[in-house]
Formats: structure tokens, sequence, C-alpha cells
């Protein structure tokens, strides 16, 4: 065991269980903008949807693996790379789309599929990929967790309070809608307070093993972008739809990650500090990425996804 696979971040099971709480104040604040005619967008765009979710779910982990591969990280290193790429799209992808003059109708189509798809692929994923891996496989093997109570974590902060906040919009549109952005406001600015505040509270082990994750963490998120950019551009997708796919695969949930970590793998150093950095990084890189879209409109409006 290397020396960062030995460290344990300071994080008390009160901070575990406001981490928690926090992730599912944050689901259903994003639930009271999703329908259930966001999942209908399949049926308007079958093949923006199908070629997301196979970027998200299929390319993305097997490219975090054969990075890990490629690179040899220290094993917790390695392994929460894989799980960070195995993790549903983040929060803000809508936002960051949008802001990017992508097509937001399909950016929230995706974020519903996944964040439901994610109760299987993620688990899943994390134990295929994960085990592929000689040096991942240990950790796995040897911490032996069960992808049923991973299956059962992921219920219980994203499917619930996403079905929750469906409801609440379905029969409360009124009170949804004057929510929203007080909502999605609030529950941004204390997610990042209480990322601050875990941070402060580690910041001697983050200041000493980020820059053993900074090459990883850029490349994975500089592929994932790709990835989704252009597999969406050989399906022949329009502009603001090739936007929309590479923000979602390339801005993954690490909130989850983080979660997952702690409640599974003890907070192993390594993959904490990737989930950590992760969190900070993506956001950079998306939103320096929607600024220069922005300023670049998509050269013939994008066929909306039917909400």
């Amino acid at each position: 065991m290397t020396e960062i696979d030995a460290v344990r971040l300071n994080f008390s099971p009160e901070s575990l269980v406001a981490l928690n709480v926090i992730l599912a104040f944050v689901m259903f604040g994003v639930a009271l903008d999703m329908k259930l005619a966001d999942f209908k967008g399949i049926t308007s765009a079958p093949r923006a949807v199908l070629i997301g979710m196979l970027a998200q779910f299929v390319l993305l982990p097997a490219t975090a693996w054969a990075l890990t591969m490629v690179l040899r990280p220290q094993p917790s290193i390695a392994l929460g790379i894989i799980l960070v790429a195995c993790c549903p799209g983040g929060n803000i992808s809508n936002f960051m789309t949008h802001f990017a003059r992508g097509n937001t109708a399909l950016s929230v189509t995706m974020t519903a599929f996944s964040t439901m798809g994610a109760m299987f692929f993620t688990p899943f994923n994390t134990a295929l990929w994960g085990g592929l891996n000689p040096h991942t496989n240990a950790i796995l093997r040897e911490i032996a967790i069960s992808p049923l109570e991973v299956l059962g974590t992921i219920m219980v902060l994203l499917a619930i309070p996403a079905v929750l906040g469906m409801t609440t919009a379905y029969r409360y549109p009124t009170f949804a809608a004057r929510a929203r952005k007080p909502f999605r406001i609030l529950s941004i600015v204390v997610f990042v307070g209480f990322v601050g505040l875990a941070l402060a509270a580690n910041w001697t082990y983050f200041l000493q093993y980020t820059q053993r994750v900074v090459l990883a963490v850029f490349l994975l998120n500089a592929l994932g972008l790709s990835l989704g950019y252009f597999a969406a551009r050989v399906a022949g997708l329009a502009q603001a739809d090739r936007r929309a796919v590479s923000i979602e695969v390339g801005i993954q949930n690490s909130g989850l990650g983080l979660i997952l970590i702690f409640n599974f793998f003890g907070g192993l150093g390594g993959m904490a500090v990737v989930a950590a950095w992760w969190g900070i990084w993506h956001i950079l890189s998306g939103l320096a990425l929607a600024t220069w879209w922005r300023r670049h409109p998509p050269p013939a409006p994008a066929a909306l996804v039917t909400t």
C-alpha cells in the first residue's frame, strides 16, 4: 500500500450524513425542473439520447479504465478515476448547456435518463472496470462492496429525491415555478460551502496530494468532453445537440462519487482526492468551454427535444 492509499481524510460520520442530505436536497431541486415528458424525449430524438447514454455509461468508463492502465497511478487514485467516470452527469450540466447555446431540452432529457440509469450502471461499471484493472481489483476484493448496497444508496440519494421533486412540480406547479431558481441557487451555495469546509479540514492532504491526480483528472475530463462531442458528430447530430452531449458526458456528479467513497471505501485517500479535485476542475473546464461556445453560436437552429 502506497502513502496516499493509507490516507484517510478528516470526515466525521456527522459530516457524511450532512453530505448525504445536501446531495438529496440538490437532487430534489434539480427534479423540480424535470417532468415525465422529459423521459418521452427519447421518442422524438432517440438517436441523440442513445448516443449520449452510450458515451456516458459505456465509452467514458472504458476510457477511464484504459487511462489507468496507461498512466498506472497509485491504486486508490486509479479506482477514484474509474468511480468518477461511472457516476451520472453533474447537476450543473443543464445550466452549462444553456449557457453554451446548446440543446437544453436534450440536456435535461439526458440528465433524467442518466440519473435513473445510474442506479444500475454506476455499481455495475465500477465493479466491471475496477475489476479489470489488477491493482484496483485488489482494493475491490479487500473491501468487498456489494453492488446491491451501492444500488440502494443511489436510490436513496438520487431516485427518491428525483421522484419527490417531480411529484411536487406536478402537483404544485405554481410553487415549483417560484421555487426552482432560488432552490437551485441555495442548493449550489450550500453544496459548494460544504465542499469548501471539507477542503479546509483536509487542506494539508489536499495540497500534498492534489498534484498526483491533476493530470489524470485533466485527461479524463478532456476525453469525456471530447467523447461526447465526437460521438454526437459521428452520429450526425446538430451542433447544439453535440454541445449538450459533450457537456453531459464531461460533467460528472462528483458529489455522488464522494458519498460512495466515504460510504463504501472508508474515505480512501486517493479516491477522495480525485473526486474532490474533479468537483473543482469540471466546473472550471465546463464553464470555460461553455463560454467559448457561447461566443460562437451554432450555425443553424437545433431541433429541440419535445418536453
